[in-house]
């Protein structure tokens, strides 16, 4: 059963490279379908989920870019979080994540592409945990050509994703997901073609058996 995660930065190609490789490899790519097993987890609605997910376009990330704060009221000069009472704090959405995310790699395997994937499936047997990153100016370069815009456009756009992903993942686990220890691959997808990097994740994948 094969489990891959994919941790990229904005511009290294990751939603075309995540599919190719759970498609090379036989196993579902793990993306669209974990806000909506987590909606149900929770009982919330899907565009709730969405709003906590650090891979939809306006996810939690956005809001930890900045300053996070949690809904709370104020009970004798404290102020606290009432559960049922206020919507739910973000930690919950995360946790139900977590365990979708671990159900998932157990139960069918597949590729999962970012909500800290590394970190979370870190003793799944087995997984390989891949990183995709470049230099800045390869990946507004590639942002600039691939999406229609100016680079001055993707620079901006880079620079909110990057900002916010990391933000998600040093937040909630207090670790830096450029560190490259805790991957077993980190490629260089601007400057090595697409195809080439799917072949590479998919090699080192069955490497692992």
């Amino acid at each position: 059963m094969r489990v891959v995660t994919i941790s990229a930065t904005y511009g290294t190609a990751g939603s075309q490279i995540g599919p190719a490789v759970a498609e090379r490899l036989g196993v579902p790519f793990v993306d669209r379908a974990i806000p909506g097993a987590v909606a149900a987890e929770l009982g919330c609605s899907l565009e709730e989920a969405l709003a906590h997910d650090d891979r939809a376009e306006r996810g939690l990330g956005r809001l930890l870019s900045g300053a996070l704060r949690l809904p709370t009221v104020t009970f004798g000069g404290v102020d606290m979080y009432v559960p049922g009472a206020l919507p739910l704090p973000p930690e919950e959405f995360v946790r139900h994540t977590e365990h979708v995310l671990t159900e998932i790699a157990a139960q069918q395997g597949g590729v999962f592409l970012g909500r800290a994937g590394a970190i979370v499936l870190a003793g799944q047997p087995g997984a390989l945990h891949v990183r995709l990153d470049a230099p800045i100016e390869r990946r507004v370069r590639q942002t600039a050509t691939l999406g229609g815009m100016s680079e001055r456009e993707a620079r901006k756009l880079i620079n909110e994703n990057d900002q916010a992903r990391t933000a998600y993942v040093r937040h909630f686990y207090r670790v830096d997901p450029a560190d490259s220890r805790q991957y077993h691959l980190v490629i260089d997808s601007t400057t090595i073609p697409v195809p080439a990097c799917v072949e590479l994740i998919a090699l080192a994948s069955t490497a692992l058996d």
